[in-house]
């Protein structure tokens, strides 16, 4: 079993690793809150999460086969070397896990709070069923040689390039509502260490080895990484400087060329309740009010 050279770089791969798996992990909680607090997902694409759950079953395929599996380990030894380490880590298979298992309950909050006219598209429809319909083309060629690297690497494929197509449906929306509210900027800086301190870990793996090996010979990682920087900054961007929070005198947040949620007729706006009741007859002055505010539009 190939060993670490250094141990100091062995505990720094083990700690960046796990600091990265907290981040990933928890970058799902701001969003998951935020639809709570809201009771709502308006705001959030519906693509992204559908796209998150295979691209998250496919990364689980990858790392608990790499990581548990003998055989698989002996192909990927048979294949970069001997020497090589496993470049999957523990962290790695409960991250899977854990993602998982969020994105199944943010979609799930999509079905039961507040949506407005948002959907699924067909374009994500189409690109789910195409990857999956490839994935069982995929282990029906693999089945009969017990290819069982080149299966794996083709699920990590499948998240490596899901990875890249999956922000680019909200970086969108936000484009065209030039607004990021709905969608957590909590879950993006999270996101973002997650792929910082992983790439990190990647490096340090790469330094004790004095190889490479480990960058290409697991470029899902490599690229997952890279890829998750690169949009969260892209996120950032547009949440601070493109499309900043606007909130009006009471501290409430505001979306340009968007009505208020939960606000009825433009003719209610601006009516006051009042709770008082008439003196002599005791009667609650509330329903008389609202009745001739009704009477009163009505006649306009």
């Amino acid at each position: 079993m190939v060993s670490w050279n250094s141990i100091y770089l062995e505990v720094a791969y083990s700690v960046l690793g796990w600091i990265s798996f907290f981040s990933w992990s928890l970058c799902f909680y701001p969003q998951v809150l935020l639809n709570y607090r809201r009771k709502s997902v308006v705001g959030y694409n519906f693509d992204f999460p559908t796209l998150n759950l295979t691209k998250h079953t496919s990364y689980l395929i990858y790392n608990a086969a790499l990581f548990f599996s003998p055989e698989v380990q002996s192909q990927y030894h048979d294949k970069y070397g001997p020497d090589q380490m496993i470049p999957v880590g523990l962290n790695d298979v409960f991250f899977s896990i854990h993602a998982l298992s969020l994105t199944a309950f943010t979609l799930f909050q999509i079905f039961i709070y507040e949506r407005g006219n948002q959907k699924i598209s067909k374009t994500c429809t189409a690109i789910t069923a195409i990857i999956w319909g490839s994935a069982l083309f995929s282990v029906i060629v693999a089945w009969p040689k017990h290819s069982w690297l080149w299966l794996i690497t083709i699920f990590n494929t499948i998240q490596v390039i899901i990875t890249l197509i999956k922000y680019i449906p909200q970086v969108v929306m936000n484009f065209k509502r030039k607004s990021t509210v709905g969608w957590s900027i909590g879950f993006v800086f999270f996101d973002f260490f997650g792929g910082l301190f992983s790439f990190g870990q990647m490096c340090a793996q790469s330094i004790d080895q004095g190889s490479t090996v480990n960058f290409y010979g697991n470029t899902g990682k490599l690229l997952l990484s890279l890829e998750v920087i690169l949009f969260d900054l892209l996120f950032i961007v547009q949440h601070y400087v493109l499309y900043p929070e606007e909130r009006d005198k009471d501290n409430v947040v505001t979306i340009p060329g968007e009505r208020e949620p939960f606000i009825g007729s433009s003719r209610m706006e601006g009516m006051k309740v009042s709770t008082s009741k008439d003196e002599d007859t005791g009667t609650d002055t509330n329903n008389l009010m609202i009745v001739a505010v009704a009477e009163t539009s009505g006649q306009g």
